[in-house]
């Protein structure tokens, strides 16, 4: 994408009602005024509220806004330019129970109050499989104490990925650590029973993916 286009996105984004954009200073000295306070000044409703991390250009935020009108999405990711597509459509389809937030992914504790999150989407992460960049890893035990701390205590999370390593790497820790895996599955498309929301909505690369008969994994978890 050329930096003309990309000026062109980060310039509407900050026209748009349904993206926030905090500064990471707002959010560290605990400045940020929709943390603990998603659903009644965002989206003023008191429906559950459903992030997705890493949302790239926000296509599973929004297809599961669109699903399920009774609950509140939130899509986040440090590059605006991406999440521009779903922000834009949510608009233009006039989709309301959908949000996205541009910071890092390290900050979703200071964005977020203390059990206010039901359920988490993480979707094709990067698996960062050097050893030197385990620490950016978004199921390692840090991330996942992190999301503990939003999460209330019945609070899902839920890891779609094409990486083996990572669904390997992460139901090796979640058993480890003594979470509760709740479904696990290391090619969703190919084996019966697989959850409706993980075969039903499709991201783009993810397609791609299923066309180079690439196995989609999938975990769904606790955090105890």
């Amino acid at each position: 994408m050329g930096s003309k286009n990309k000026l062109k996105r980060f310039n509407e984004n900050a026209t748009f009602a349904n993206v926030i954009q905090p500064s990471r200073d707002e959010l560290v000295t605990n400045n940020f005024e929709y943390k603990g306070h998603w659903t009644s000044k965002f989206f003023k409703n008191s429906n559950p509220l459903v992030l997705e991390l890493g949302c790239g250009k926000g296509e599973y935020s929004v297809a599961l806004a669109k699903k399920y009108p009774e609950k509140n999405f939130i899509g986040i990711d440090i590059k605006g330019a991406r999440f521009w597509r779903g922000a834009k459509t949510a608009i233009e389809e006039e989709i309301p129970n959908v949000g996205f937030i541009r910071t890092q992914i390290e900050l979703v504790d200071f964005a977020f109050g203390e059990n206010e999150v039901d359920e988490i989407w993480i979707t094709f992460p990067d698996p960062q499989i050097k050893y030197k960049r385990t620490k950016h890893r978004m199921t390692n035990a840090q991330f996942l104490k992190r999301y503990k701390t939003i999460l209330k205590s019945d609070g899902i999370v839920n890891l779609k990925t094409d990486s083996e390593f990572m669904h390997g790497y992460t139901l090796g820790l979640l058993h480890g650590e003594g979470h509760e895996v709740l479904y696990a599955n290391h090619d969703v498309y190919k084996q019966e029973g697989s959850p409706e929301d993980v075969t039903s909505i499709q991201t783009f690369y993810e397609s791609q993916y299923l066309e180079h008969n690439k196995p989609i994994t999938y975990i769904r978890f606790k955090i105890n």
